[in-house]
């Protein structure tokens, strides 16, 4: 086993095809199938399964290949640095939940990248498995997990399965985003009574390890509610509060500046009382940058700031 095999390995995982794989290291079908065939027997274990999907792993490749993605992008690291002749280099990598107040943050974080040296920086807004997932493989370094507080112990089970460092950025109940004109807006409090009528913009992805979609929905959506659109995008999210009228969302805190661009504003409503957390995480084996230290400040600063 070498090096390559590990790469020949990672790619055709990421790809879920030799032959897409093949082409993407410029090498020929054959040599990888054999390459592959090689490492699994070196090892003695089946990293992938063929099957009328194409390629899968299996329980023992799953394994193998969250030490390899570790193994390939540390070796990846040390021969950038050697490339650029140990030209220093700002890397940074988050996934996040779709929420106002950390893309503040991210905003707030971006004024500190250095002009004077290269930079790779990915912010990604998701779900919270896809940021376990990401975390998890290597392909991001930090992550911000939002779910209700009811659902806490799944994903702290998770987390620790998982062998990830876990800490609380912020706790708070969903606020009622809507259009500053809307007439509900001039009463104090807004029930769910309240907004029969209306269409609620909602996130399009939630999660809960080892919850099915169909429990999930029932727990995050209230069924006094029977008009949604379902979302993926933050920026659409607010396009269609700003534009369409007797819509709303919950959601999280908002920065000010943020709801005066689009003519919104949040209203309290009582009887969603339902708490949530949004939770750092990293692996266990990654050391927090200097870098990860400026955003998270920024993020716990965008807090207090907007709650």
């Amino acid at each position: 086993m070498n090096i390559l095999h590990l790469k020949y390995a990672v790619e055709v995982a990421k790809t879920k095809s030799i032959s897409k794989a093949a082409e993407n290291l410029y090498m020929g079908q054959p040599n990888l199938s054999r390459a592959i065939k090689e490492l699994e027997e070196s090892l003695g274990i089946t990293i992938f399964k063929r099957t009328t999907k194409g390629i899968t792993t299996t329980p023992d490749g799953d394994e193998f290949l969250r030490r390899a993605r570790r193994i390939v992008a540390q070796v990846e690291e040390v021969e950038e640095i050697y490339r650029t002749k140990r030209s220093h280099k700002q890397l940074f990598s988050v996934c996040v939940p779709r929420a106002s107040y950390i893309s503040a943050a991210m905003a707030e974080f971006s004024k500190h990248i250095s002009l004077s040296e290269p930079a790779e920086i990915f912010y990604k807004e998701t779900n919270s498995n896809e940021t376990i997932t990401n975390v998890v493989r290597s392909d991001y370094n930090l992550g911000i997990v939002r779910y209700q507080t009811a659902f806490e112990k799944y994903f702290v089970d998770m987390f620790k399965e998982k062998k990830l460092i876990y800490e609380t950025v912020a706790e708070f109940s969903y606020l009622i985003l809507i259009r500053k004109d809307d007439p509900l807006v001039k009463k104090d409090n807004i029930s769910t009574e309240d907004l029969q009528n209306y269409i609620q913009i909602t996130h399009g992805d939630p999660y809960v390890p080892s919850i099915p979609l169909i429990d999930v929905k029932k727990a995050e959506l209230s069924d006094k509610i029977d008009k949604r659109i379902y979302v993926f995008e933050r920026a659409a999210q607010f396009e269609l509060l700003a534009t369409v009228p007797r819509t709303f969302m919950l959601v999280s805190p908002v920065p000010k500046p943020l709801m005066d661009k689009y003519g919104l504003t949040t209203c309290k409503c009582p009887q969603n009382n339902k708490l949530y957390k949004d939770m750092l995480i990293y692996r266990q084996d990654y050391k927090l940058t200097d870098i990860d230290k400026q955003f998270i400040t920024d993020v716990c600063n965008s807090k207090h700031n907007c709650f």
